[in-house]
């Protein structure tokens, strides 16, 4: 949906008015962006030539590589090769300043925002606060299931992965062995499946020689998919393939089943009680709250993702563009568009687009994604492809050259030139010899999960 007339002479008075408040006398507009993720991150680059003045805010002060997120969660990575500080980033772009903040609401009308310590007024607002996991109803299985999304929730997960092989190596019943050394992984989609296969892999390549009292080959992973076939938004025969290659790896893939109870001694799937002692969440996702925090009230759909118009601005007010995982954009096939870095970043791109657009009083032009393709990895030389479906109506790879096509696109959008060259070489010799360098616990796994008393020292609960 682009301006018309009447919105065209609405944003002239926006641009009109005092945007000076707290900024000295630079009257240039500013441009607001919450979140440094992919959209945001890509729209405060693509401003860099626009004169306007650029606030990018975030309650994080680094920009994340998320589809990396997992290896680091599963010791392969470390947190630092994933991600980049958002002012060494934008660091050359004079117009740009970063502020470490949290949005907690928005005035439209009044078109300010409102942090935990400032209030500030905004000409055009980008608002790309992402999402976090839903737990569909039941809040609790959080502190029991962590999800994956934030560098923290990656660090928990790799806590308890690694602790849970400690734990068997102490552990005198045999039961409880077993629970220690069983891994559950709820929900299908491209990361639960990355998990699953990056799980099992290191159980049965990388730890082999690693202990004396257990054996880690007899890891058991669970992949639990409440539908009928994991990575359920690929073709139907990537989903087969991906499944087959999960299995040949030695992960139990179970679809169909709802899981209706997760507690600290494991989960119940259906009627089914699994004893583990690591359970991880990819099951679901729901947008920032922040959306909700909009005044007046804007339309959500039952993710809280804001419903956009065809130029991804917020109805009634096209100065508001909201981008990536926080927008449901339904105006291409019907369906909202997928979670995909890709997504965002051309959302991103879009955004600014639009921006110059209304400075200089044209109309906005809608949004069209162009896919170029999805993948998934399951692990070294195992991995699943759709590459350009728009221009071929089936370019789809399997197995190595899939694993390939993942390490190349993967390497290529990460950004930072020390982080590409750390990761291919994390990468390379994890390839070669198995070999998994960030396996560190840094804290008391005795708060991690119970365990029986080792032989001669006292129990700890």
């Amino acid at each position: 949906m682009g301006v018309g007339p009447t919105d065209r002479s609405s944003m002239a008075k926006i641009l009109l008015r005092d945007a000076t408040e707290g900024s000295g006398d630079d009257a240039r507009p500013r441009v607001v962006i919450i979140g440094g993720g992919f959209a945001g991150l890509e729209a405060a680059k693509e401003l860099a030539d626009v004169p306007v003045r650029v606030v990018l805010l975030d309650r994080r002060n680094h920009h994340l590589f998320q589809p990396l997120l997992y290896q680091v969660a599963t010791a392969a990575l470390a947190p630092a090769q994933i991600a980049a500080p958002l002012r060494q980033v934008l660091r050359g772009q004079e117009n740009v300043e970063v502020l470490l903040a949290e949005a907690k609401q928005i005035d439209l009308d009044a078109r300010r925002i409102v942090t935990d310590d400032l209030t500030f007024p905004y000409d055009f607002l980008i608002v790309a606060t992402g999402a976090h996991h839903s737990y569909f109803g039941h809040p609790e299985w959080e502190k029991f299931a962590p999800g994956l999304k934030a560098m923290e929730d990656a660090l928990e997960i790799r806590q308890r992965f690694l602790a849970a092989f400690e734990l068997a190596e102490k552990a005198t019943d045999e039961d409880e062995r077993r629970a220690a050394l069983t891994f559950v992984v709820v929900g299908g989609g491209p990361t639960g499946v990355e998990m699953a296969g990056a799980i099992m892999e290191i159980a049965r390549f990388s730890m082999t020689e690693n202990f004396r009292r257990i054996d880690p080959t007899k890891a058991r992973v669970i992949l639990v998919e409440g539908s009928d076939r994991v990575l359920g938004a690929f073709p139907e025969d990537l989903s087969a393939s991906a499944r087959t290659q999960l299995e040949e790896l030695g992960v139990e893939v179970r679809t169909g089943g709802q899981v209706t109870r997760v507690d600290e001694e494991g989960v119940v799937i259906g009627a089914e009680r699994i004893d583990a002692r690591t359970v991880i969440w990819a099951a679901g996702n729901v947008a920032s709250p922040l959306l909700q925090a909009m005044v007046p009230p804007i339309a959500l759909d039952r993710a809280g993702r804001a419903i956009v118009n065809e130029d991804l601005s917020v109805p009634g007010h096209p100065e508001v563009m909201v981008l990536g995982d926080a927008a449901n954009f339904s105006h291409q096939g019907g369906r909202p568009l997928p979670g995909l870095s890709p997504v965002a970043m051309q959302q991103g791109k879009h955004a600014v687009t639009n921006i110059q657009a209304m400075l200089k009083g044209y109309p906005t032009s809608p949004f069209h994604y162009f896919d170029k393709g999805i993948m998934a990895t399951i692990g070294k030389a195992r991995a699943v492809a759709e590459v350009f479906p728009t221009i071929f109506k089936k370019l789809h790879f399997t197995g190595l050259m899939a694993w390939f096509a993942w390490l190349f696109v993967h390497l290529a959008f990460l950004i930072g030139f020390r982080n590409k060259v750390g990761v291919l070489f994390e990468w390379s010799i994890a390839y070669l010899f198995n070999y998994r360098g960030s396996r560190l616990i840094t804290r008391d796994i005795s708060k991690l999960r119970r365990f029986s008393p080792a032989p001669g020292g006292e129990g700890t609960s």
